[in-house]
């Protein structure tokens, strides 16, 4: 189980905030241009600019230029090293929350047949 990657980070940095998140939500409708999503927001170009600059070093948009028009897509499977590590963690706590659970009932069993310890 890797703790600790820098793709992770990035992608974790990227989803952080909530502008970046409502651009990456518009982009699974499909492409648009970086103009079109920047009327969306309200804020100025240069602050959307860097929001994208962020989605892309975060590998989880691609941005295709033709003439004066930047356009924009989604890359869904970018998203796969985050699935993998949230089901790492799912997979994880399952099995302790398990273990947890066993524990209580094992105790609870001992103390009803009087061999365990007692408050």
């Amino acid at each position: 189980m890797a703790y600790h990657s820098s793709d992770l980070d990035l992608i974790f940095l990227a989803l952080a905030d909530p502008t970046r998140r409502a651009v990456l939500d518009r982009l699974t409708r499909g492409p648009a241009g970086a103009s079109d999503l920047a009327e969306e927001f309200d804020m100025t170009l240069q602050n959307f600019l860097a929001h994208l600059k962020k989605l892309s070093e975060a590998g989880l948009i691609v941005s295709e230029k033709n003439g004066r028009v930047r356009t924009l897509a989604l890359i869904p499977e970018a998203l796969a090293p985050v699935r993998t590590w949230l089901d790492e963690q799912r997979d994880l706590w399952t099995a302790r929350l398990d273990q947890f659970d066993n524990y209580v009932i094992r105790l609870h069993k001992e103390r009803t047949r009087g061999t365990g310890p007692k408050d």
